[in-house]
């Protein structure tokens, strides 16, 4: 079984994640609870099964990449979860982002069944996904991150162990702070330009020549000018990542003046009704405010 990879999860991550094995040769047992992304993962030649248990008892090595620290929980630990058909050996990568901390305490609980776990959030959307180049930010034993190295290598660019378990995650974290406050930013920014009259494509293509350039402002203002917010990562899932960072914050002990503001950002975005776009979406709340659009709408 060790060419045979469980995979939990395929939605716009995991779904491009997990083909991407099957075409560096992998064999894929998968399970997510929409049955179309099932079907999907099928017609490329993957298995499907019916429980997290059932994953495991296909596939040494499991992948988990599901939405929120609860759902992690449940399908690692819970009822028919991954544990229940999962023996010593077993080799679990959890790569959604999800609470550090209760990360920590599921890999002991593993551990201690001999059942190795790291975390292994990544970190370049869903386009990325598809095509294979994201980046894997990888925290655990690093005897436990070179023996995920061929499967992660299939799924993405960049590589890096940076430290003990719970690591990646922390610094997926920071990553994620970083994106989402210099959107809400740069979408002030934008906002203000076009209510002073100026144009937003000249604009753009201004600052990304300026110091004002930035990896944000090429990602988020050409979806600002087009209207196209279809979600490569959703309102829903930003505030729930900043849920996190501002908690992990406190449990640190660090201010997170950003972090926290710019979630109400998010929370003022998904009260409107923008919970699924794309989180470049944030913009509209600010030209409804201001009485401006940047782009169609």
């Amino acid at each position: 079984m060790t060419d045979t990879i469980g995979f939990i999860g395929l939605g716009s991550m995991g779904g491009g994640m997990a083909a991407n094995l099957l075409k560096a040769g992998f064999k894929v047992v998968g399970l997510d609870i929409d049955p179309k992304r099932t079907a999907a993962l099928a017609e490329k030649g993957g298995s499907i099964v019916a429980t997290p248990a059932d994953v495991a008892r296909a596939a040494k090595r499991v992948v988990t990449m599901v939405e929120t620290t609860a759902q992690t929980e449940q399908i690692i630990m819970g009822e028919n979860g991954v544990l229940a058909g999962a023996g010593p050996g077993h080799a679990i990568a959890m790569m959604s982002t999800i609470d550090p901390i209760a990360t920590k305490h599921m890999h002991d609980d593993l551990k201690a069944k001999t059942i190795s776990m790291v975390d292994a959030p990544v970190s370049g959307g869903a386009g990325r996904a598809a095509d294979g180049s994201l980046a894997i930010i990888c925290g655990g034993d690093k005897a436990d991150f070179e023996g995920w190295q061929p499967a992660f290598k299939a799924m993405s660019a960049n590589q890096f162990h940076v430290g003990s378990i719970g690591q990646g995650l922390a610094l997926k974290l920071v990553n994620n702070m970083l994106i989402q406050t210099s959107t809400v930013a740069i979408a002030e920014a934008f906002v203000m330009g076009a209510k002073a009259g100026l144009d937003p494509k000249v604009m753009y293509d201004v600052i990304k020549v300026s110091t004002g350039a930035s990896f944000a402002l090429d990602f988020r203002v050409p979806r600002f000018l087009s209207g196209d917010f279809s979600p490569g990562g959703t309102v829903d899932i930003s505030y729930k990542d900043q849920e996190l960072e501002t908690a992990f914050g406190k449990a640190l002990g660090v201010p997170l003046f950003m972090a926290n503001i710019s979630q109400q950002v998010y929370q003022m975005a998904r009260a409107h009704g923008l919970n699924k776009q794309d989180g470049a979406s944030v913009v509209k709340i600010y030209e409804q405010m201001a009485g401006v659009k940047l782009g169609p709408r």
